[in-house]
């Protein structure tokens, strides 16, 4: 008798529903694994998860804030450091706010040059040169040369690049080249901008808030010198790391010869004056808040509180990137700044009427959260208005903007606590703050900033 022949059925993968039948009813069974079933159906990720899923995002940002770190770190580095060997604060501060003011010089040329020639042809130079004068500034203060080549080995560091543009600067590359695939129209680009700004304030904020903590303990517990020798070794690793990341860094010389520069586009200077104003807030945030704590006997504790307004800043950075607000960047700004300018009544009013470090702790907390979603705001606009090609430039007037404004800030805020007291100056911080509110609703006045992506029409002859 012949055997039956029984065809052998190819086996079934992991992921075959396997069908059986009961008394009354077909049943589908289905093991596949769980979280790729939910893939299938079309699970949504979060902003931050999709915008980290990009080829080359996570190489670039890791190395960027490793080369970021020290940005919080050199200023109070080099002031306890000489500080502590020449026994002079105002030399000290004399020194860093000559280095900050040739920064605000020669940064947006040396901006300029990235965009011209490329992030590592010119940013691992610039900072190979700065970091040589961070090693004669610590060499001078600790071999006793005379005060005037301490300015000289200071200044030489301006030519630190911006790492923080050049970090936004990718991301705007990254996700303006997607704009034709599936899922990568204008809304969804404009989106996962949004969400990268604000990640990178975050990242500015926690670099400010560990920086100087860092630099207090390498100071303190090593050596003076010990806190700008890691900051240069860091900076140094950073960015040769940050710029062997080829494949995330922008074209270079995208911008037509004899095109508009960033200074000259349209609502850019009024944008700048915000941004002095802003700084301004900052600066004499710092020094009257060290100040304070001093008069209640308590300045060691100056530190820890400033870092409480960072990390509220860094917070709600996080918070509105998940965020969608609605409208443009140029019709938020107003509002963002209006936020800042009530929050920051918040710590004059608790050193007013208090007097207490701890209320004013909780009041900068506070006060912190409306910084970042501010600035965000201001460096998307600031994309928005930059010609292609030159946004790394147009994002370091920005911080040049900003260093302005804490240069400025500063001062005030330190003669209204020695003429005044240093409660009343904290009200040195709201009056900054108001400023760049009003700026924002006279000077801007109507714009019309470019969609992302979108060409910058040419110049018109004359």
């Amino acid at each position: 008798m012949r055997q039956p022949t029984f065809h052998r059925r190819p086996p079934a993968s992991r992921n075959t529903p396997l069908f059986t039948v009961t008394a009354d009813t077909l049943v589908a069974v289905d093991f596949s694994p769980r979280g790729r079933a939910d893939s299938d159906r079309g699970r949504v990720e979060g902003p931050y998860r999709r915008l980290f899923a990009l080829p080359g995002a996570r190489a670039f940002t890791a190395w960027n804030l490793l080369a970021r770190l020290p940005m919080g770190m050199l200023s109070v580095s080099a002031v306890m450091m000489i500080a502590a060997t020449r026994g002079s604060y105002a030399l000290a501060g004399t020194v860093v706010a000559t280095g900050l003011a040739v920064t605000a010089l020669v940064a947006p040329w040396t901006a300029r040059l990235v965009d011209r020639y490329g992030q590592a042809r010119i940013a691992l130079p610039a900072t190979v040169f700065a970091v040589l004068g961070l090693l004669a500034l610590l060499l001078c203060v600790r071999h006793g040369a005379p005060d005037w080549t301490l300015f000289a080995a200071y200044a030489a560091t301006a030519t630190t690049p911006n790492t923080g543009g050049m970090s936004r600067a990718r991301w705007a590359y990254l996700l303006g080249s997607r704009t034709g695939e599936p899922g990568g129209g204008p809304e969804a680009v404009a989106e996962a901008l949004h969400t990268a700004n604000s990640f990178e304030q975050a990242a500015d904020e926690l670099c400010y808030m560990l920086g100087p903590v860092l630099a207090a303990f390498l100071c303190t517990a090593l050596f003076p010198e010990a806190g700008t020798l890691v900051g240069a070794a860091l900076l140094l690793t950073g960015v040769t790391l940050f710029t062997a990341q080829r494949s995330t860094e922008p074209p270079a010389g995208r911008h037509a010869p004899g095109g508009r520069a960033p200074f000259r586009a349209p609502g850019m200077r009024p944008l700048l004056v915000v941004c002095l104003a802003t700084g301004a807030v900052f600066g004499a945030m710092e020094v009257v808040t060290i100040a304070f704590a001093d008069v209640q006997g308590h300045r060691p504790a100056a530190g820890a509180v400033l870092a409480l307004q960072a990390a509220g800043s860094f917070a709600a950075g996080l918070a509105y990137g998940v965020m969608r607000p609605a409208g443009s960047a140029r019709s938020r700004l107003p509002w963002c700044l209006a936020a800042m300018t009530a929050l920051m009544v918040l710590p004059l009013l608790a050193a007013s009427l208090t007097g207490s470090l701890v209320l004013l702790a909780g009041a900068l907390l506070l006060a912190g959260m409306a910084t970042a979603p501010t600035m965000v705001t201001a460096m998307t606009l600031v994309q928005r208005l930059t010609p292609e090609g030159r946004l790394n430039e147009g994002m370091t007037l920005a911080v040049t903007g900003l260093l302005g404004g804490i240069a400025c800030g500063s001062a005030a805020g330190g003669w209204t606590v020695e003429h005044v007291s240093a409660a009343a100056g904290y009200g040195v911080p709201v009056t900054a703050a108001a400023a760049a509110l009003l700026t924002a609703l006279v000077l801007l006045g109507p714009l019309n900033p470019r969609p992302f992506g979108a060409p910058v029409p040419a110049r018109s002859g004359g």
